[in-house]
């Protein structure tokens, strides 16, 4: 008999950036990797005979955890990569939620339903992953394997497995970030021991992506003058406590200069059609350094600590990794003690003090990672 334990990858970019990340080859997060090392643990004393990956680095990662304590080779395999998504590769769902909304609905509802030309239907992932799983399983006669995959099409190939509808969640659950199946296959036939188990994580390392789904629009400043200057007040009061020193034609002025430079520089993001925030970008400025320049990065109170302020952010990483840009600058009011945590926590570090119109400000610094389709 063959064993198979089948496991989701760590929470990666696109899952906290709610994003479509189908073969986009994004990073993992500071809990993915928290995830990772819990696998480990769970794994180290398991009899493992071979690993098998997604070729994607999200699954390979999530692989190196059966690593740890057991010295295998881990062997990619393109076709356990997640659905290729095509043109919706790096859109966000508050997005598509409004401006695809019956092909949308399709992808998470009604999937037998899901057509999006220059994208993999679920049928086409569920016959090269299910194809995959067999080649696997009868070249490993009696051993126990690992595959390391995606939501999406551990889905689509345990749904041939155990003969389930791919919409069916109650019989095939959504897999939590390293959620493990277990499975057997003896005499060419598959049984299902159990689903979707992350009983190694702990409660923290549980927690899902609940948060609203942003969507953004690039604005022109000069039609949305009043709210992009309410934006840089309510920013300057949160950083300095006051308005000494703010000069709201000053900063619209830079804005105007950074849109007719590049026209999706400032976003206006909603969640639904409340307006969340603003983002403003000055896409020239570190050009000629390799690095990239937030000049406001602000969220609406009732959306903080929610989750939203990394889709912001994310956006910022986006554009500046398209643009070929090594890091992301940004400056910080040194007494805004909130948004210098919320930086280091996404892995910017201090460059520098240097003087503001308002006191002392921190030059920060995040590098960026490039990302593509591979």
């Amino acid at each position: 008999m063959t064993e198979i334990y089948v496991i989701r990858h760590v929470q990666a970019e696109g899952n906290l950036y709610r994003m479509c990340q189908g073969h986009w080859d994004g990073d993992v997060t500071p809990v993915g990797v928290e995830q990772r090392d819990a696998l480990a643990e769970r794994f180290k004393n398991v009899h493992v005979d071979a690993i098998y990956s997604s070729d994607l680095y999200r699954a390979r990662f999530t692989a190196s955890a059966i690593t740890k304590y057991h010295q295998l080779p881990i062997i990619p395999d393109k076709r356990f990569r997640e659905i290729n998504l095509g043109p919706w590769e790096t859109r966000y769902f508050g997005n598509l939620r409004r401006e695809a909304q019956a092909d949308f609905h399709d992808f998470l509802f009604d999937q037998h339903k899901f057509r999006l030309e220059g994208a993999e239907t679920y049928g086409q992932v569920a016959d090269r992953a299910y194809a995959a799983l067999l080649e696997v399983v009868e070249k490993n006669p009696d051993r126990t394997l690992v595959i390391t995959a995606h939501g999406i099409t551990i889905r689509c190939m345990l749904s041939r497995v155990g003969g389930f509808d791919i919409a069916d969640t109650k019989s095939l659950p959504l897999f939590m970030n390293t959620g493990v199946a277990k499975l057997l296959y003896d005499g060419g036939k598959f049984t299902i021991d159990y689903l979707n188990d992350y009983s190694h994580l702990s409660p923290e390392l549980q927690r899902g992506m609940k948060g609203p789904d942003l969507r953004h629009e690039y604005i022109d400043p000069a039609a949305e003058s009043g709210y992009y200057t309410g934006c840089y007040q309510g920013a300057w009061l949160a950083s300095h406590g006051d308005l000494k020193g703010f000069n709201a034609d000053t900063y619209l002025s830079c804005a105007l200069d950074h849109h007719r430079a590049d026209p999706e520089a400032v976003s206006h993001l909603y969640y639904e059609d409340e307006s969340a925030g603003l983002l403003d970008l000055d896409t020239r400025r570190g050009s000629h350094a390799g690095y990239g320049w937030i000049s406001l990065i602000y969220l609406e109170p009732e959306f903080r600590h929610t989750g939203c302020g990394i889709q912001l952010l994310s956006r910022a990483m986006l554009k500046y990794s398209r643009l070929g840009r090594r890091s992301l600058r940004l400056h910080v009011a040194e007494e805004n003690t909130d948004a210098i945590s919320f930086y280091k926590r996404w892995g910017f570090d201090v460059l520098g003090r240097e003087p503001g119109s308002c006191g002392c400000l921190l030059l920060m610094e995040k590098k960026l990672v490039a990302h593509g389709q591979v």
